[in-house]
């Protein structure tokens, strides 16, 4: 908005008020009056323009509309951004449904669900004062620089200014200039987005007509450069239609001065035409396969089960076709019109599928997820929110977007943690969330898993979900046979990496053309190093947690703060440098690998291996094409992928995977070993499965190794209800964060007391987490299991609320961070 545009306040008024949704975490939604002028433009779903604060400018989005005065005085719009609403009510509803499950704010909702683009705030800007004169002899050293800067410039930048002092924290030189007169604050705030355009090359229409056409190229007399380019062009606009600028230049060969001699002949034209930052394709539906007799069994009960429920859950085994019945059911609803949303727990996941679904329904479908740049983003946003796109694959963040028609909304791999938002709030279940963003439209809800969560089972089994089971695979192919490997038989100093029979077998497989898969779900070269003199072993110094050696970096890394440190030659306690390597990550195996399969192609897949926009893109698509024979990864190579010739899949510590603290780590550690087995033998023959650990009795292994959910479940389920844990309550785990553990220490032990005044034995603590302190600072929990009484969780969150507020009031806990976490995973 331009300064001479800006209106003041107290404007002519149109007597309405909109509720205001800001982008920040401010305890409730603010009112602001609407000026004359915007009555018409003024929409719940838009964003305005308003001032919150002294100066500082924000793009709020309009919650609702009131002709009722309040009772105290407000701020006018300044201004409505947007000629139609970005949102419909059914996102403004989610917005404020998750604000009050999840116990957090409307605005940290909003920041979470709006491309970057559409969160605009103001830049300061100083302007120079032109009565202040040139005599800048009252100033200091740091206020002459910006004085004179501004004296020659006119107006600066906040970052200029850090630029020209070489310091970040500016304000205090830049208040004395305001109060010496020098200058003065504009806040300036403008639209990010920019439509991408790009420059066609179009012919005179006059030459449109074949005789003129032919009569100036019989003419032609000059310039015979000129003239190659124009039949370059002719060819080009013959054979595929419109012609970029660029494409013609690089297949004609021409330089740009030639195209410019053309352009002032006026033979050619140069054209901006608005462009699509990503690219579709074209839009067609084609379905080629037929079910089998099971799967064709399983859709039918999907039909009939929503006709009754809203939510169905679709237990199939792995490669048993899942997918194959979710398209034949996007199909269904996208010949109605209807849009569609598929979600998917990771990135990583979308894009195998998203080629799969793109072979039967073409440019219909897209894929939205936060590795795209915030204009793409706001260019699908837009698509979506038209109408225009009807079929999204997406992550969790998808869950956010304007769905106009929403007919059907499926949630593969529903049991998947990553499906929790962890920081920043709204620390939400997409999965949870869908299914309330869907009653919003009427709309249907298929939740798919191998392994489901024990609540959605729960659910399911007690009439709450339908339920359909797809319990065999496609092809008739038996599920893996999976051996455990006690690892104390072992004959191996340390901790046993790879076994003789795991070896074995990988050899086999990679002399039959097969590939394997290795799942260790711990990242880095080692997990830890511990001097074996006198037992140091390097911490974070901004975390209590031990440090990860990573080979690549060849530095110590902390998991939890990101921070690094140079790798220690010596120990800092006792100068020894005889360090003990303890346990092994993804890039130790690499190593190994390398050394002990030197003939083959290997692969690692982890967060530290496929950085970028589309390196796992790539990595899949090498291990889909037989062009790697190993695979080592962590998580990563669990969830849900397909490749045709793996046969053999090695867990290489099952143990680690059972040693959580956690309520859910029995279902955690069976869900994810059976995930990752069946990744084996997908395609004309059963595969083969090795789980190393040094605890073979475990009734889990027993279990995952019968392939038996159900029987997981009805043990699982009998443990929860005796202690009180999902899906009999609710839980709540409040985190208390500060940077004195003293103090967050007393804050803990006096809310815990406040909280157990009404909630009595649902309080759980407090008690430090086992990493109980984090980017320097300590943490503390307090655990609360909410009885689900129907109508009670907004009164419970409530009072939790009150309690936390009653704590930061006290002087000496105002420091205090409260973070709420519902439904923890």
């Amino acid at each position: 908005m331009n300064k001479e545009n800006e209106i003041a306040f107290a404007e002519e008024s149109s007597g309405l008020w909109a509720t205001i949704i800001l982008p920040l975490a401010v305890p409730t939604n603010y009112t602001y009056a609407i000026p004359a002028r915007l009555k018409e433009r003024a929409q719940p779903g838009c964003r305005a323009e308003v001032v919150f604060g002294k100066q500082k400018k924000y793009a709020g989005i309009i919650r609702s509309l009131s002709d009722k005065k309040p009772g105290y005085p407000t701020k006018d719009i300044l201004n409505v951004l947007d000629d139609a609403p970005i949102l419909y009510p059914q996102q403004l509803q989610l917005w404020q449904w998750l604000s009050e499950y999840y116990m957090c704010t409307e605005g940290e909702v909003m920041a979470a669900a709006l491309p970057t683009h559409f969160k605009l705030s103001s830049e300061t800007i100083l302007i120079y004062n032109e009565e202040a004169g040139e005599d800048f002899s009252n100033l200091n050293d740091e206020e002459f620089l910006v004085a004179e800067a501004l004296l020659l410039k006119k107006e600066l930048r906040l970052t200029e200014v850090q630029q020209i002092l070489d310091i970040t924290h500016v304000y205090p030189i830049i208040k004395k200039l305001i109060d010496k007169k020098v200058c003065h604050v504009w806040e300036a705030m403008d639209e990010q987005y920019k439509v991408k355009t790009e420059s066609y090359v179009i012919l005179n229409p006059e030459y449109s007509n074949e005789d003129k056409l032919s009569d100036l190229l019989n003419n032609w007399s000059q310039a015979p450069k000129q003239m190659e380019l124009l039949l370059a062009y002719l060819h080009l606009q013959k054979t595929e239609g419109d012609v970029t600028q660029t494409e013609l230049l690089k297949k004609s060969g021409a330089s740009a001065a030639q195209l410019k001699g053309l352009v002032e002949k006026n033979v050619l034209f140069i054209e901006k035409r608005a462009v699509d930052r990503v690219k579709s394709i074209a839009k067609n539906v084609e379905i080629d396969f037929e079910f089998s007799t099971a799967q064709q069994e399983s859709s039918d009960a999907v039909a009939k089960a929503f006709e009754t429920k809203n939510v169905c859950l679709l237990h199939g085994v792995t490669s048993s076709g899942k997918t194959q019945v979710y398209i034949k059911l996007i199909e269904k609803y996208f010949s109605e019109g209807k849009q569609v949303l598929y979600l998917l727990p990771e990135i990583a996941l979308t894009t195998q599928i998203i080629r799969r679904l793109q072979k039967h329904f073409g440019g219909n479908i897209t894929i939205y997820h936060s590795r795209f740049n915030n204009n793409e983003r706001i260019e699908l946003w837009n698509k979506i929110r038209t109408g225009e796109v009807k079929i999204v694959l997406g992550a969790r963040s998808a869950l956010f977007l304007p769905f106009k028609e929403l007919g059907l909304l499926i949630v593969d791999e529903e049991h998947d943690a990553s499906f929790k938002q962890q920081d920043p709030a709204p620390r939400y279940n997409a999965r949870d969330a869908a299914i309330y963003y869907a009653s919003l439209f009427k709309a249907k809800v298929l939740l798919g898993s191998a392994t489901p969560s024990v609540e959605s089972y729960y659910n399911a089994l007690h009439d709450k979900y339908a339920l359909v089971e797809l319990n065999e695979r496609f092809g008739g192919i038996k599920l893996p046979e999976i051996d455990i490997i006690d690892t104390r038989q072992v004959a191996q100093k340390g901790k046993v990496m790879i076994c003789p029979q795991l070896k074995e077998a990988m050899q086999k497989a990679l002399d039959a053309d097969r590939q394997v898969i290795l799942f260790q779900n711990r990242r880095g070269y080692n997990p830890y190093l511990i001097c074996g003199v006198c037992g140091f072993i390097p911490q974070c110094t901004h975390c209590d947690v031990s440090l990860t050696l990573h080979k690549f970096s060849n530095k110590l890394h902390c998991h939890y703060c990101g921070s690094t440190y140079p790798k220690l030659i010596t120990c800092p306690a006792c100068g020894s440098n005889n360090w003990l390597e303890k346990n092994f990550g993804t890039e130790k195996i690499e190593e190994q690998l390398e050394a002990d399969f030197s003939k083959y192609k290997i692969a690692r897949m982890d967060v530290d291996s496929v950085r970028g926009k589309t390196a796992h893109d790539n990595l899949i698509q090498l291990f889909e094409q037989h062009r790697l024979d190993i695979l080592v990864g962590t998580q990563m190579v669990v969830k849900g992928l397909d490749f045709d010739k793996v046969s053999l899949v090695g867990i290489l510590d099952a143990d680690g995977l059972l040693a959580f603290a956690d309520f859910r780590v029995n279902e955690r550690a069976f869900q994810l070993m059976e995930q990752v087995s069946g990744r084996a033998g997908r395609k004309k023959e059963q595969g083969k499965v090795f789980i190393q650990t040094t605890n073979p009795k475990h009734p889990l292994l027993q279990l995952v190794q019968q392939h038996d959910y159900k029987q997981f479940y009805t043990l699982e389920i009998e443990k929860r209800k005796e202690f009180f844990y999902p899906p009999f309550s609710r839980i709540v785990l409040l985190t208390l964060k500060h940077k004195d553990k003293n103090i967050v220490s007393a804050a803990a032990e006096k809310l815990a007391t406040l909280l157990k005044r009404d909630l009595k034995d649902f309080v759980v603590g407090p008690a430090a987490p086992v990493v109980n302190r984090i980017r320097n600072q300590y943490l503390m929990e307090i655990l609360i299991k909410l009885p689900k009484e129907p109508g009670m969780s907004l009164r419970y969150k409530a009072a939790i609320w009150n309690y936390i507020n009653l704590v930061n009031a006290e002087k000496n806990f105002k420091g205090v961070i409260v973070v709420a976490d519902v439904d923890t995973n």
